[in-house]
């Protein structure tokens, strides 16, 4: 097979939260009565929460607010996240990336998360993943977030494996900038895919079993 293992980003690849996000940071918007809408969310695809919410402020027509409060209000929309979070289930997980994912598995190939999000492990538990990767590298144990190649590096070595030997799957541009800056090929879905960031540009995930293959 062409590689050992496949590392997989989360929100808008094995699952979405994505309508979660844009629910959790419009609600902050609206009560700092900061212009915000879906063109803008889109800008926050791969990054992390704080650099998130720097590209929201961009609009503020206020004072500027101190760290603290930025961090405040990022703990805030991160509460709010978590408590929408809690509407998922295992059948947020389509039956197309559990079967693919089965597939991966059976043929060898070891399967890992890369993901920037905190809330990784409250995210795979709910759609019924808890246990099943075999190393989840994300925004709990990271310092830099995409498009820094370090959460898909991590994973590597916690799979004991050379970045070459690793594909990563992605659905944002700046994940698949981190996965080349890792010195990986990538596959993209969505609108990483769209875009043609990836070295395979795919229309679904189960097209995946037959890059593996070589």
């Amino acid at each position: 097979m062409r590689f050992q293992a496949i590392i997989f980003d989360l929100d808008g690849v094995i699952c979405s939260t994505d309508e979660y996000h844009f629910q959790a940071w419009k609600k902050i918007a609206d009560e700092l009565d900061i212009p915000f809408d879906r063109t803008i969310n889109n800008r926050l695809r791969g990054v992390s929460r704080m650099q998130s919410l720097e590209i929201i402020l961009e609009n503020n027509p206020g004072d500027p607010f101190t760290d603290t409060e930025k961090q405040s209000l990022a703990a805030d929309k991160n509460e709010i996240y978590k408590d929408l979070l809690s509407q998922m289930s295992e059948k947020d997980l389509s039956d197309e990336v559990r079967n693919t994912l089965n597939g991966l598995r059976d043929m060898g190939l070891r399967l890992a998360i890369g993901s920037s999000s905190k809330n990784t492990p409250l995210i795979l538990s709910r759609i019924g993943l808890n246990g099943f990767f075999d190393a989840v590298s994300d925004g709990n144990n990271i310092t830099h977030s995409k498009p820094h190649p370090e959460v898909f590096l991590k994973a590597a070595e916690m799979l004991d494996l050379f970045p070459q030997n690793c594909l990563v799957v992605e659905d944002a541009v700046s994940g698949a900038e981190a996965g080349h800056a890792a010195g990986m090929k990538v596959a993209c879905v969505g609108d990483a895919a769209q875009q043609g960031a990836g070295d395979w540009n795919l229309t679904a995930f189960s097209e995946l079993v037959s890059i593996v293959e070589g």
